[in-house]
């Protein structure tokens, strides 16, 4: 009963967190800004951060099946 919502909520965090991954790199490849006004070099660092502890929860709540 409860693998449902552990699967959705495993693949938002999933596909949030690939998006936010896609992104981050592709803006980054073109040297264009991650955040504006934030020096380039953090704001890449916090956003990678926000895509691997958005992976990481995915993870988390798809191996509670």
């Amino acid at each position: 009963m409860e693998s449902g919502p552990a699967i959705f909520a495993g693949l938002v965090f999933a596909l949030f967190g690939g998006a936010v991954m896609v992104w981050t790199a592709t803006r980054a490849r073109h040297r264009e800004p991650i955040a504006h006004g934030v020096n380039q070099v953090a704001s890449v660092t916090l956003a990678g951060l926000a895509s691997v502890v958005s992976m990481g929860l995915a993870v988390y709540c798809l191996t509670r099946l």
